[in-house]
């Protein structure tokens, strides 16, 4: 049961997610047609591009269409005129049954062609650029939740002392500095003031070309700044967390119970209290790095980081829709997915958490 009700849940935010980027998009002003072409359009063109991409149809049947592209379940028209059944011709499907006029098929969904990639699939970009945005949200998160419950767990043993207050005021600041702001900061700080100390570039990516334009190069350290950019904003919030319920914990009778028995505060921490603390910590976590895959949009622009967010960007640039649809709806599934998991992680460490 709880595994539907998640499923249908994901369906509806889906399903909501696209309906509102959709028609977002499509009351903005210019002609996707026209962009496509540039300068170098015709009458003629300009009809086989809205014809093509049903640009000469109502939004309302636009939609309609879009929406059967993306099902896994879809209905087509024999008809080889037909935008939709001939796009489809291009991807592996299974056809379930079929009429004299319809075809009824199972295909993966069909994110569609950009409109300013030379008809590249979408698909294709995001599968090209997601793993380095994967990279660098896993990075990130690592760690802001390395050194965001190490300071929690600091500033919690020494509460109302200066290293307490110090980390609560660094953490404020964390969670007040916006990311975009953040990462012009370092960049130019550690990427141009002090490169000759750290050697760290103001942009790139985690694959270079060498020097002679030949092979690609793994550079690691492109991967530092960003990384850390990042991991700031959700490092503050699981500092501030891990203190306040790890102190929440320690208030706890069974604590004192453990300190009468003889327990270290080493042990205390390690078996008792450390445990009983994660929870709400999961929580930040699981949502910061859903959101760190939208967050990277500004963090990956200013870095060059060659990802999801930076395509997202470009693609906000010359308005081509199929690329911001399917850059979205991914970021959107993947946060209903992290959920998904955190949920099974809840009843691993407090089996009392029930799945409804």
């Amino acid at each position: 049961m709880y595994l539907l009700n998640k499923f249908l849940y994901s369906i509806i935010t889906l399903f909501g997610v696209v309906t509102v980027i959709f028609f977002l998009f499509s009351v903005l002003p210019g002609d996707p047609a026209q962009m496509m072409l540039g300068q170098n359009d015709n009458s003629e063109q300009l009809i086989n591009i809205k014809k093509k991409y049903a640009f000469d149809k109502p939004v309302s049947e636009q939609y309609l269409l879009y929406i059967n592209d993306l099902s896994p379940l879809s209905i087509h028209s024999k008809n080889i005129d037909d935008y939709t059944f001939l796009e489809k011709n291009k991807y592996n499907y299974k056809t379930i049954f079929q009429t004299n006029s319809s075809v009824f098929v199972i295909k993966f969904p069909y994110l569609r062609t950009s409109f300013t990639k030379q008809g590249k699939n979408v698909s294709e970009i995001i599968k090209n650029t997601l793993p380095n945005t994967l990279i660098l949200a896993i990075s990130s998160i690592f760690i802001a939740i390395v050194i965001g419950i190490l300071f929690g767990i600091i500033s919690a043993l020494n509460k109302d002392k200066f290293i307490d207050n110090f980390i609560q005021f660094i953490s404020t600041v964390g969670m007040s500095v916006p990311s975009f702001f953040s990462a012009i900061i370092f960049a130019w700080v550690f990427g141009f003031i002090l490169n000759e100390y750290t050697n760290l570039n103001m942009t790139g990516n985690i694959y270079e070309l060498d020097d002679f334009g030949e092979e690609y190069i793994f550079k690691l350290k492109n991967l530092i700044l960003p990384s850390i950019v990042l991991g700031i904003r959700p490092l503050a919030v699981i500092s501030q967390l891990m203190r306040n319920e790890l102190l929440d914990v320690l208030s706890q009778d069974y604590i004192r119970t453990a300190r009468s028995k003889g327990l270290t505060e080493y042990q205390i921490i390690k078996y008792h209290a450390l445990k009983n603390s994660l929870n709400p910590v999961i929580t930040a976590i699981s949502g910061w790095f859903a959101s760190m895959l939208a967050g990277a949009v500004f963090v990956e622009y200013i870095f060059g980081w060659n990802g999801l967010g930076k395509e997202i960007v470009n693609a906000l640039n010359t308005l081509d829709l199929p690329v911001i649809m399917g850059s979205v709806l991914v970021i959107a599934f993947m946060f209903i997915t992290i959920n998904i998991i955190v949920d099974f992680v809840y009843r691993l460490l407090d089996p009392r958490v029930k799945l409804n």
